[in-house]
Order: structure tokens, then sequence, then C-alpha cells
């Protein structure tokens, strides 16, 4: 048994060359990179409705606001709501933060798959795509949506590139995909775009390296019929597939909501989607490789897509980085500068290698701890969510109608379970019309008082230096009940 062990660790030393070394620190790396503090305000009222499924069943009409309390709500979310309060209930911030990290590791590991090159033209571009993306990582139903587009992606993969047939695969992966997150637009974004450069390049190069026959794109056109049909399986049926029209079509997502913008290219988390979109246009530009249709319009649709709103930002990574290492591949190729894999290494590096390899697993892992340690957390925390003003109602407790910050609404629908908010990240609950009149009412606009008093307002949780703050502190008939570097709280006097 002994000497059993003994063996099996010594192939263990044998296998582990440089380039397997490299490929663990890689994704030890990237852990780390995606593992820290869960402030996304959206998180709480997911946690809140998972909850809320599980304890009184699925959620058909709105339980949370007294504005829209009773209307009819498609709660898409509602698998992945389950999944993140269960992680909450078990570790809490810590298993949010390692629940996040988890998902964006595992995708980028299918990136991984899916590229071209050695062992570090591998990395260097997964680096690349990781900081472009993680703009977009955070405890949240699209963090599943991330996971699954790059399964998808690399299924669809296999058929072209490696003529690999898993494409049976997708339409189970969809169903799942319907009852976690309306992202699975998604998937039928890479479906299209992989059948229209098919058809593409059937026309235009049929003897091109990878085209796959007007018999390949029928059968990928059936996969993607099956699969919408697949997406019925849920508990709102043909509605589902309404989701994701409804939710673009929400002008206050675009006009108010940073992730719907357009990308601001003055802040520095952006300068990694610059970087990876000039750096597929210059090597593709730079190799002999030639760029097939498909991959052109998988990144300049994607890019098309980020370049209006920066949650996409993400989708364009997993398109692009793939992209990236084919042509720098080629590149390194054609200049005779590739490095060849080392198969066999000697004990002594064997060895150097896995103390390598111990020290980057250990370094990455205290790099968590000490990013999650709750004396880090609840700073960072407290800076993002009214803790301090959610402690002073606990202590106090409110009666009456409430006026929240909208970022906020998820926060308190979870911190104060019996309180109704009266907005909160449901964009879709809401609709165009209710948000424009509380962002005109949140900045102090001429109708704060009308509003105020139609919906019976009885206190306000708001931003300290936001327009309607000021307005109250100056109003007769409010007083203000609590005051901190963040959230201000006022009354209203009988």
């Amino acid at each position: 048994m002994a000497q059993s062990s003994v063996l099996k660790s010594q192939s263990f030393l044998r296998s582990l060359t440089i380039e397997r070394a490299a490929a663990i620190i890689i994704f030890a790396l990237l852990f780390a990179l995606a593992a820290r503090v869960p402030v996304d305000t959206d998180t709480w009222w997911h946690i809140r409705s998972g909850e809320w499924t599980l304890t009184h069943g699925m959620i058909h009409t709105d339980p949370f606001s007294f504005t829209f309390n009773g209307q009819s709500w498609i709660n898409h979310s509602w698998g992945a709501q389950i999944i993140l309060y269960g992680v909450w209930q078990i570790a809490g911030m810590f298993g949010l933060a390692v629940y996040m990290a988890g998902l964006a590791t595992a995708g980028m590991y299918f990136i991984y798959r899916m590229s071209a090159g050695n062992t570090y033209l591998r990395a260097f571009a997964l680096i690349v795509g990781a900081a472009t993306a993680a703009v977009f990582w955070s405890p949240r139903p699209q963090m599943l949506s991330f996971f699954l587009s790059t399964v998808i992606l690399y299924l669809l993969f296999l058929h072209k590139r490696k003529r690999i047939d898993r494409l049976w695969l997708i339409p189970i992966l969809m169903a799942i995909w319907g009852n976690l997150h309306a992202g699975f637009s998604i998937g039928f974004i890479f479906m299209g775009g992989v059948i229209a450069g098919a058809i593409l390049e059937q026309i235009l190069a049929p003897k091109a390296e990878y085209a796959v026959g007007w018999r390949g794109i029928r059968k990928l056109i059936l996969i993607a019929l099956i699969s919408g049909a697949a997406l019925i399986i849920n508990p709102y049926g043909l509605q589902m597939l309404a989701v994701p029209f409804q939710t673009v079509s929400i002008g206050a997502l675009r006009a108010y909501i940073q992730e719907w913008n357009s990308p601001n290219f003055q802040e520095r988390q952006t300068w990694a989607f610059i970087g990876l979109l000039l750096g597929v246009l210059g090597a593709a530009g730079a190799s002999k490789l030639r760029l097939t249709w498909t991959d052109f319009i998988l990144v300049a649709g994607t890019a098309f897509m980020a370049l209006l709103a920066g949650r996409n930002i993400a989708v364009f990574a997993v398109t692009a980085t793939p992209v990236l290492t084919f042509h720098l591949d080629s590149i390194l190729q054609e200049r005779g500068w590739t490095l060849r894999p080392v198969t066999r290494t000697t004990p002594l590096m064997a060895r150097l290698n896995l103390l390598l390899v111990i020290v980057v697993l250990l370094g990455s892992a205290a790099k968590v701890l000490l990013v999650l340690d709750d004396r880090t957390v609840d700073p960072v925390v407290r800076a993002v969510l009214p803790v301090e003003a959610v402690e002073y109602l606990q202590d106090n407790p409110p009666t009456g109608n409430m006026f929240n910050s909208y970022n906020w609404g998820g926060y308190l629908m979870w911190a104060l379970p019996d309180q109704p908010v009266f907005v909160d990240g449901r964009t879709d609950l809401y609709g165009d019309d209710f948000l424009q009149r509380w962002l005109h009412t949140a900045t102090g606009g001429d109708e704060w008082r009308a509003v105020l008093d139609e919906y019976d307002i009885d206190f306000t949780v708001i931003e300290a230096g936001g327009g309607l703050a000021a307005r109250l502190a100056e109003e007769p008939g409010w007083r203000e009940a609590h005051r901190d570097d963040l959230a201000v709280i006022y009354v209203r006097e009988s």
C-alpha cells in the first residue's frame, strides 16, 4: 500500500512539467482575482427572492413592494436565487465571494480549452480576457449566465473546429438555463452567430478548413429550435421567452443604470476591453491565418453589444479571447517563435515546479482569506450599503410607507423583510413611467411633494447628498431622524 502511494507520487511529480504547473498557477491566480467583497446592491433582492421561493413557493405576483404589490411578475432568476440563498445561509459573504470566483474560474477554464497555442500564450490571453470580463462578475444570477455561455460556445467550438459532436447537450443546458436567468438569450446569440457564419462560409468559402457544410448547418438550426422549445420547461411557460425582449425595451435601464450604459472609456476598468478589442483586430490583421466568417460575426456582434451596454463586455470577452489566441499563435508559428512544450522533467525540476505551485496556491488562498475577512468586509459593505440606517430602523421600528433609494431597495428588502419597499432593482416589474417618476422625486424635481403625498410616504431612506434630502431638510413637517456618511432618514411629522 505504501509502495503504491510512493509510485503514484513519483508519477505525479514526473508529469508536473513547467507547462502544467503554469496552468495550475494561472487558474489559482484567476480565482484569487475573482474573489472579492460582494457589494452589488442587486444581490440582496435575489437572496430575498430565493428565501421567499423556498418558504412560500413560486412567485407570480410581487410580494416585496407596496407600490406594485400583487402585480404580475415573472421571476426569471428563481433557480439561481435559491442557489444564492443557500450559499448565503451556509457561508455568508465568504460563500458568496467564493461562489462567484468559482463560476468565473470555471468559465475561464472553458475559454482556455477553446484557445490555441501553448500554455504561456493561453495564460496571457486568459489574463486579458479575465481582466475584461471582471467588470461583470458579481454574486448575481448573471454569473451562471457567464458560465453557461462559455459552455455553450465550447460545445459549438468542438462541433466546428474539432469535429466532435456534443450538440445534443445544448438543449439540455438551455432548459436548465431557462430556469436560472434570462441571460439564456446569450446562448441563442452564440448559436445564431455560428449558424450565420457557417452559412456565409458555405456560400463564400465552401472549401475553408472549418466549414461545416449544409448538413452541419441544418443540424445547428435544428438544435437551436429544440433549445427554444426546451425553454418552455419552466414555471412561467411561454412567458419566459419574452423576458429578454421586455428587459432591453426598458428605456430607464439605458438612461440611468450604469451597466446598461455604453462603457465610459475614461474609467480604467474598461481599458482591458479596449486592449482586447484592439488586440484581436491587430492580431487578425498581422497573421496569415484567415479570419473565419463565424469568428468575425461573433466578435463583431458581441463588440457592438458591449459598446451599447457595459454589461455585455463579458460576453465579448468570451468570444474574443479564443479568437485572439488563434491569430497570435499563427503569428508566432509564422516567425518560428513558438516554445516547444516540455514533456519530460527531471526530479529536481519537478520538485521545484511543485514548490512553486504550492507557494502560489497558498498565496492565493491567503489573499482570498485576507480580502474576505470580516474586518475587511465590514467597512467595504458599510461604504456601499445603508447599514447604519438599517440598524437605526431595526432599533426604531418604522410605521407607514417608505420612500427609498433605487440602489438600496434590494438591501432594504433583505435587511427589513417586514417593511415593503417603494422601489428596487426589479426594473422589469416597475417599468419606465414609474422609474422616471421615482428619479424625478429622488433628485428633488418639481413633483416630489406630489409623489410623496400620493403614496402616503411616512419616512425616507435616501442618499445623504441627494436632491430629495436637500429638499426635505428645508421642508416643514419633516424631521431628520438619522444621518450618517452615506444615508439620511427623514420622518414625516403628524
